[in-house]
């Protein structure tokens, strides 16, 4: 699978679910790459990035809702299509939050999965998954949840977890891009610097710090690339 596009231009979605939205990221990929959909809705707990997702998005189909994901306020049966992108890693209870995600979706609708995970990953690849575990252990120094990624094996163990029918796994990458890309690394340099200072308030903030030092320095010596994406894609 060359491309997440790939997986997704030949399903029509009907009326979609997005949980763990953010500012909307994902739901902007599905509405893009779909063949087609007639309702799109995000959920998600951070009123913050809800509104930012509210201003990007003023089609009357998109809706961004806050919601708890362990507990939808959707009756049963009520989405054609649902999906989760990179949020499982951040989720306190993912098997609630998947169990009601199955709940609301008719049956023969399309669950999608999309996680990214921490092995079996090029050099410059691993950078991303440092910083990522980094980021989280200053998100957990600071009373949010926010857990490492998960292996492969694992991402599929959950999803095999779901029983679904006509189940298809790709994996995806992105490679081709410069690993030492000017823009990328101003951009990435200036969330170390934020999560630097995020740090200095936690309980083990030296270490912490330490830690973000030395994974700026890995990333100006070896480079960045996205780490790998297990794409899930099944029918209830």
């Amino acid at each position: 699978m060359h491309t997440l596009q790939q997986a997704l231009n030949h399903l029509s979605g009907g009326r979609v679910l997005d949980v763990g939205t953010g500012n909307g990221n994902f739901a902007r990929t599905l509405i893009e790459n779909l063949k087609d959909y007639s309702e799109m809705v995000g959920v998600d707990t951070n009123e913050r990035v809800l509104n930012a997702a509210r201003e990007n998005f003023k089609q009357e189909n998109v809706h961004f809702l806050m919601m708890d994901a362990e507990r939808l306020d959707f009756p049963d049966a009520s989405f054609d299509t649902v999906c989760i992108a990179n949020s499982l890693h951040h989720l306190a209870n993912p098997s609630q939050v998947l169990s009601e995600m199955k709940r609301v979706l008719k049956p023969g609708g399309i669950f999608i999965i999309v996680e990214t995970y921490r092995d079996h990953q090029t050099d410059t690849q691993l950078t991303n998954v440092h910083l990522h575990h980094w980021w989280a252990a200053v998100d957990t120094a600071l009373g949010t949840t926010h857990h490492e990624t998960y292996t492969r094996q694992q991402i599929e163990e959950i999803v095999a977890s779901l029983v679904l029918r006509n189940l298809a796994l790709y994996d995806y990458a992105e490679l081709e891009r410069d690993p030492k890309d000017a823009a990328m690394l101003e951009l990435l340099d200036k969330r170390i610097d934020q999560t630097l200072a995020r740090a200095q308030t936690t309980p083990n903030a030296i270490a912490l710090q330490q830690r973000g030092t030395e994974l700026c320095a890995r990333l100006h010596a070896v480079g960045f690339h996205s780490a790998t994406d297990l794409i899930a894609i099944g029918e209830k």
